[in-house]
């Protein structure tokens, strides 16, 4: 049982492994010299631990394994694949004169992100707690997130870094060094607020599809064909789509229940909650 139980924990050490490989691998390259190839593969492995940090929950869930071990471990394991990560691959992909305001900025943006990203873990953590003890919020708990996801808000930043730095993006928008770097240290700081936010996220388990069964496998499957052509041949900007397009539709469907003046019960789960002073 001992072996079975260790699976879980398994998986959230393969999804540590593949952040930690990412920060070493680009702090053995010199600022502003991470190539685009360095970047694209980074994209692949933290997507890898994404999917990783989906499965270990799952997996300890259908096996009866969960634990306080496995949670913290989980907790710990997204606050440096997902927390600082993408902050340092940041960093280390633009090419900033030390001591420049912009660099300053810069650091500033990689921070609050970080730091943005560890707050909304340890608020996770503390809510999940307090969900276990109450059914109808542990049902709340699973189907919204309060805050943007640490996972989504770490593979958001990857893919507009993985934009810009592109061919396709250096063709369509040639942005100067200074430009794209203002422009990601704004999609830091915005995805950093939009964690620590009480702003509701939908989470894949609250996802429900009431159509025939063969519907469903043939738009699958056809979905599935574009998703893996996009992912071959224009991988940026399938990932960009993807991650921006789950932040901007909460954001929309946060805003219209906000504009119909909080009378839409379609929209209810989307209501932001009210600010808390925590002690």
């Amino acid at each position: 049982m001992r072996q079975v139980n260790l699976l879980p924990n398994i998986i959230t050490a393969f999804g540590l492994a593949c952040g930690l490989f990412v920060i070493f691998k680009i702090n053995m390259v010199e600022p502003g010299e991470s190539t685009y190839q360095i970047l694209y593969s980074s994209a692949l492995l933290l997507l890898l631990a994404a999917f990783a940090d989906v499965l270990d929950g799952a997996v300890a869930r259908v096996i009866h394994a969960e634990s306080e071990f496995g949670f913290m471990f989980d907790s710990l394991a997204d606050a440096v694949s997902f927390g600082i990560a993408p902050s340092v691959l940041m960093l280390k992909n633009l090419s900033l004169e030390r001591g420049t305001t912009l660099s300053f900025f810069a650091i500033i943006g990689a921070m609050l992100f970080s730091l943005c990203g560890v707050l909304r873990l340890v608020r996770f953590n503390v809510k999940a707690n307090e969900a276990k003890k109450n059914a109808e919020a542990h049902a709340a708990h699973k189907k919204n997130f309060t805050g943007l996801p640490i996972p989504a808000g770490a593979m958001s930043a990857v893919a507009a870094n993985l934009f810009l730095a592109s061919p396709l993006a250096a063709k369509i928008c040639p942005w100067s060094e200074q430009t794209r770097s203002i422009i990601l240290i704004c999609v830091m700081i915005i995805l950093g607020y939009l964690m620590i936010s009480r702003w509701k996220f939908p989470s894949v388990k609250s996802l429900n599809f009431r159509v025939p069964s063969f519907q469903l496998v043939f738009v699958t499957v056809i979905a599935a064909i574009f998703v893996l052509y996009g992912i071959l041949y224009y991988f940026p900007v399938m990932l960009l789509i993807s991650c921006w397009g789950y932040v901007i539709l909460a954001l929309i469907l946060s805003v219209i229940r906000i504009i119909a003046g909080q009378k839409s019960h379609t929209l209810i789960d989307f209501e932001p909650e009210h600010e808390e002073l925590d002690e």
